[in-house]
């Protein structure tokens, strides 16, 4: 089943290191070797498999000799039920391999199938997440959040979660993190990028880089494949 239409979008990144430190990854995201297995490594467990679907909020390490294809997929809930990651396989591993090379439109055959339900969205909350993405120093604050959304601060807090699969303040902060990385892609200094993004200098974007993706700036920028919208 599908939800109604925001607009999340999805980064694909290709980065040839052999090993990811410890990090968080604030949204669902697959990983995929080059040319062989990887292995994630957390507090609890070893999960080791082709093509992995990973929960977003638990911190891992990742093992990837020869390299990796990462895929971030903004705005998806975690359905699985898995506590580190999920094998894909068969189909399923088929397409996740499509929407990392072949782009936006199996992205959004993937999505649907990893949706799990159908969730109906105010009318005011797709243009406060196109805000919040298109202009991540803006800082909109949860007062405004609740203004736009015509509700009580509390409730639009939890609906903006349950819509994005992320608490507001780490959606801002995960919207700063992509804003700066295509900056920086596109030619412009860290510094002036982390500015841009709203972080309070390079050091700041340098430390939320390696807690959000286990990489410096550098590492994934040199990386960066594409992100492009839904």
């Amino acid at each position: 089943m599908s939800r109604a239409p925001v607009p999340f979008s999805t980064s694909v990144f290709s980065v040839d290191v052999a090993s990811i430190g410890r990090h968080c990854n604030p949204v669902p995201c697959v990983l995929t070797g080059r040319d062989k297995s990887i292995t994630l490594v957390s507090r609890e467990e070893v999960v080791t498999g082709d093509i992995l679907l990973i929960r977003p909020g638990v911190e891992h390490a990742v093992i990837c000799s020869g390299g990796i294809n990462v895929m971030y997929l903004d705005g998806l809930p975690w359905s699985g039920s898995s506590p580190l990651a999920e094998r894909l396989q068969g189909r399923l591993a088929n397409l996740a391999m499509d929407a990392i090379f072949q782009g936006s439109e199996a992205q959004a055959a993937l999505r649907q199938r990893l949706v799990s339900g159908v969730m109906k969205l105010p009318p005011h909350l797709s243009a406060v997440i196109e805000d919040v993405i298109a202009e991540p120093m803006s800082r909109m604050t949860q007062r405004e959040l609740a203004n736009r959304l015509q509700l009580e601060r509390t409730k639009a807090l939890r609906l903006f979660k349950a819509a994005t699969g992320q608490t507001f303040r780490g959606f801002k902060q995960w919207s700063g993190l992509q804003h700066a990385a295509r900056k920086i892609a596109s030619g412009e200094l860290v510094r002036t990028a982390a500015m841009d993004a709203g972080f309070a200098d390079s050091a700041h974007l340098t430390r939320t880089f390696r807690m959000s993706f286990g990489l410096t700036p550098s590492q994934a920028i040199a990386g960066l494949a594409k992100a492009s919208p839904r």
